[in-house]
């Protein structure tokens, strides 16, 4: 697997190699300095497995670089991984489409933890953003629901959601589903009516909250179990 760590200090690149040494041994792991040399790593290397991407960078900024790694690299999970804590930022990089958002300041174990679940189809968000996030009074108490169809979803509709929460907009939902683009946003305005939200981001929020399982999918925060 190979993983692309965009971050413009070195030594922060050093430190991530060693980490992701504990992900797999046999990992390759690509450097890059700022925002424009990312996004040719990424063209020149379409079998990356991994982006792990800071905010805080000369020049474009990760948080307006992460529009760029979505629409060209789609098939491609892209994780902030920033010094930031700020609450804020976490929703700016999960609405942007972030597959997980890591402070730097969280252990090793953590990041792997939270990596593991990403490869595996989920997304990360931080314990503390998500408790800062309580769901709307109409949203179903945790513990009540286990699966979409106790939300009064369909497979399709959950099939949908699955995708939504890997950050993946409605153009490419359509074309792995084969749906209309007009069928997936009815789709997308029934589920966001079931789980009580508003957006796309606190729909992540709320699947977490809940505990939702999508066809092995989830998303976890930094307590969850692994």
């Amino acid at each position: 697997m190979k993983i692309l760590v965009v971050d413009d200090h070195p030594l922060i690149r050093e430190a991530m190699k060693l980490v992701l040494q504990q992900l797999d041994a046999d990992i390759e792991v690509l450097e890059a300095g700022n925002c424009a040399d990312a996004l040719a790593a990424a063209d020149q290397h379409p079998d990356l497995g991994l982006i792990l991407l800071d905010i805080q960078l000369p020049g474009m900024s990760g948080l307006d670089a992460l529009g760029s790694f979505r629409e060209r690299h789609p098939a491609i999970p892209v994780v902030v991984l920033s010094g930031s804590e700020s609450r804020d930022d976490v929703m700016r990089a999960i609405d942007g489409g972030a597959m997980g958002f890591i402070p730097k300041s969280q252990p090793s174990r953590v990041m792997i933890n939270a990596l593991r679940l990403v490869l595996a189809g989920g997304v990360y968000l931080p314990a503390e953003i998500l408790s800062q996030h309580a769901a709307p009074a109409a949203a179903p108490a945790a513990g009540a629901v286990r699966a979409p169809a106790d939300l009064g979803l369909t497979g399709r509709q959950s099939e949908v959601l699955a995708l939504l929460i890997q950050g993946k907009p409605n153009k490419i939902i359509c074309r792995e589903l084969g749906l209309a683009e007009g069928t997936v946003k009815i789709h997308v305005t029934a589920i966001l009516r079931a789980l009580g939200v508003a957006n796309r981001t606190q729909a992540v929020i709320a699947v977490s909250r809940l505990g939702l399982k999508l066809g092995g999918l989830g998303v976890a925060g930094r307590n969850a179990p692994h």
